[in-house]
C-alpha cells in the first residue's frame, strides 16, 4: 500500500525570527506551542498538527499555505481583528471579498457542502494563512 496515502499530514511554515512568531502565534492567534525543539515549534489544533521552524528563507505571502475551519468565521474574524491581525482585501474575478471575507461558491463533492466563506491574513513572518466556515 501507498506509504504517502497511509501516512498523516502536517503543515510546516518557515519563520524567519522563531521568537517573534511565537509571540504572535500566542498573543495574537491564542495558540501555544505542545513542543518544542531546537528551531523548531509544534502546535496541535482539532487534533491536527502544524510546526513552524526556523528559516532564512521567507515566504512569498501570496498564496494559502495553511487553514482553519471554523464552525463561525464571523465571530473568529471579529475575534481575531479584535487582536489586531488584519485581513486581506480580495477583488479578483470570481473572489471579492466584503469586510475581509468571501463567499465562494463550490466545495468538494466528498465533503457535502455548497460553498464556503473564507478569510485571509498573514502572520509575523509573513506566511498566508486562511479561515473557512463551510456553508451547506
Amino acid at each position: 500500500m501507498n506509504q504517502l496515502a497511509r501516512g498523516t499530514v502536517a503543515t510546516r511554515l518557515p519563520a524567519q525570527d522563531l521568537e517573534r512568531a511565537r509571540r504572535f502565534y500566542s498573543e495574537v492567534l491564542g495558540l501555544d506551542p505542545v513542543d518544542e525543539r531546537p528551531g523548531g515549534l509544534l502546535y496541535r489544533c482539532g487534533g491536527t498538527e502544524f510546526a513552524l521552524f526556523a528559516s532564512t528563507g521567507a515566504s512569498p505571502g501570496s498564496f494559502t499555505q495553511m487553514g482553519w475551519v471554523v464552525d463561525d468565521i464571523e465571530e473568529t474574524v471579529a475575534e481575531l481583528r479584535a487582536r489586531g491581525v488584519v485581513f486581506e482585501e480580495v477583488d479578483v474575478p470570481g473572489l471579492t471579498t466584503k469586510n475581509g471575507i468571501a463567499d465562494i461558491d463550490g466545495n468538494y463533492p466528498t465533503k457535502g457542502y455548497r460553498g464556503e466563506r473564507a478569510a485571509w491574513f498573514q502572520d509575523s513572518e509573513g506566511n498566508l494563512l486562511g479561515i473557512g466556515e463551510p456553508t451547506p
